[in-house]
């Protein structure tokens, strides 16, 4: 479930340099897995020739790597992934595989003409994945990951490991998982909320208890994977950056299963915007986001809830007379981002019964009225009065409807 992108500076296996060189950067690298869990989404399915628009869109974005999908799944994913391994040459691209060798060696098959390519090995660790699912020991879990890994190095050095559902794993066990699979060779140390269980308090406890308990945690990066169940998979990752997590996998959209992952544009912009506190750096070009949460939606047909934030349509838009008259003197009255910068139009003041008399006058300039003195402000309200009796009766007025309301008072003052 998690990959790791160093692009051209890693040639060789990761060493304990190399991760400390990102650590003291505070370089966050983002990993994207829109094309294999967010496409898990109910109804999000996509073609394959889909997959690959939406793998060039995450290349323009600017993404550390892109999760292309699970290629022992099916033979529709294997295509996939085979197909964007041989046409996206930037960034890491990485797949999921069950840590079983036929499933890593598909995946290497898939993976095999990328420029750069990671395998991303999972494995259930909770009590309940290892009753309900695998039916296994902890000692039988131990053998399977160092086997899977250890078979997986045979082509590449660079190999995640993600303890499936890690944050319901008892943490003495968790750790050793964890030593286990460094030791064996993974790179990059996933953790998985895999059913979005925990709260921002209990991320941070979890991340220091791994620090302080797995003896060889400086060979590797460490990544968190946060479903979005309780509505916290965006304030958990971030959580995790606090506390020196350096790899974090996102959807474009939130999108995934059940409730969805940390979406990656909320997790960018938070970075970026508060800047001053997490200081960390990410290299997104935010300006490509809409574009992008665009994209998605239309090829999934997952529609934006207007008030998503970031790409929302309603993020940048108001309709509150007092927040209308701030923002026409100064956006940074009510806009903590402004719309540019994530590849937004712009702040758009809509005219509906809750605008004031600036937004009304500030539209009428823009359509080309000025209101003559010295009377301007009783036809403004004029206006504003016939503008409110249409405005209570429908949700938005339109541009056009304003202007046949400034033609009619003003015909209606000419003719006395």
């Amino acid at each position: 479930m998690f990959d790791i992108n160093l692009g051209d500076w890693l040639k060789e296996k990761a060493t304990g340099a190399v991760t400390e060189l990102i650590r003291k950067q505070k370089r966050i690298l983002i990993s994207d897995t829109t094309l294999r869990d967010g496409e898990q989404a109910p109804g999000a399915s996509l073609s394959i020739d889909q997959k690959l628009a939406i793998a060039r869109q995450l290349d323009i974005l600017g993404v550390d790597s892109i999760e292309a999908g699970f290629p022992a799944s099916s033979k529709e994913d294997f295509e996939a992934v085979r197909l964007i391994a041989s046409k996206i040459r930037r960034p890491v691209i990485s797949a999921l595989s069950r840590s079983s060798r036929k499933d890593i060696e598909a995946t290497v098959e898939a993976l095999k003409g990328a420029r750069q390519w990671s395998i991303s090995l999972f494995l259930g660790t909770s009590p309940i994945l290892r009753k309900y699912s695998l039916n296994k020991s902890q000692e039988e879990i131990i053998s399977i990951l160092k086997d899977a890994i250890k078979f997986a190095k045979k082509f590449t050095d660079r190999i995640a490991f993600g303890a499936e559902d890690s944050t319901r794993t008892e943490p003495d066990f968790l750790h050793r998982v964890y030593e286990e699979a460094i030791d064996s060779g993974a790179v990059v140390i996933g953790i998985p909320d895999t059913v979005g269980w925990l709260v921002p308090e209990e991320v941070k406890d979890m991340i220091t208890g791994i620090r302080k308990n797995v003896r060889n945690v400086n060979k590797a990066l460490l990544g968190v994977h946060f479903h979005n169940d309780l509505g916290l998979a965006a304030a958990n990752t971030l959580a995790a950056v606090e506390c020196g997590v350096n790899v974090v996998q996102c959807t474009i959209n939130g999108l995934g299963e059940r409730a969805g992952n940390a979406s990656l544009e909320e997790v960018v912009m938070a970075l970026k915007a508060r800047g001053d506190y997490y200081k960390a750096s990410v290299n997104i070009n935010t300006k490509k986001l809409f574009a992008t949460s665009k994209l998605v939606s239309e090829l999934t047909g997952v529609e934006v809830s207007p008030n998503k934030p970031i790409v929302g349509k309603n993020v940048f838009a108001s309709e509150a007379g007092i927040h209308q008259a701030a923002l026409l003197k100064d956006r940074r009255t009510y806009e903590i981002i402004k719309p540019e910068e994530v590849g937004q139009a712009g702040t758009t003041i809509v005219l509906g019964r809750h605008s004031g008399k600036h937004a009304i006058n500030n539209r009428l300039k823009t359509l080309g009225y000025k209101l003559s003195e010295p009377d301007s402000d009783d036809m403004l309200g004029a206006i504003y009065q016939r503008f409110m009796e249409l405005a209570v009766t429908k949700k938005e007025v339109t541009e056009s409807e304003l202007s046949d309301i400034a033609k009619e008072m003003l015909e209606r003052k000419k003719n006395g």
